[in-house]
């Protein structure tokens, strides 16, 4: 498998924290030097590990925030 190269391009912010230090967090990430994407994953202390993740363009993530808007919570 060939290696993944990414670049966090901004922090937005972490949504939680693991016992263990992991954070699950929204941010703005490049991967193999392509147009950075919105990321919400976990990852550790020095984020040079992580986990499994969802990304999302700038209009798919208005959407998830239209979405979360008409919810009631």
């Amino acid at each position: 498998m060939a290696d993944i190269k990414f670049e966090l391009k901004e922090t937005m912010g972490t949504l939680s924290e693991s016992s263990k230090g992991w954070k699950k967090e929204l941010n703005l990430v490049s991967w193999n030097d392509k147009e950075p994407k919105y990321d919400i994953r976990d990852w550790d202390l020095e984020h040079k590990k992580m986990g499994k993740g969802v990304t999302l363009n700038a209009q798919e993530l208005k959407k998830l925030r239209d979405i979360l808007n008409e919810m009631e919570l």
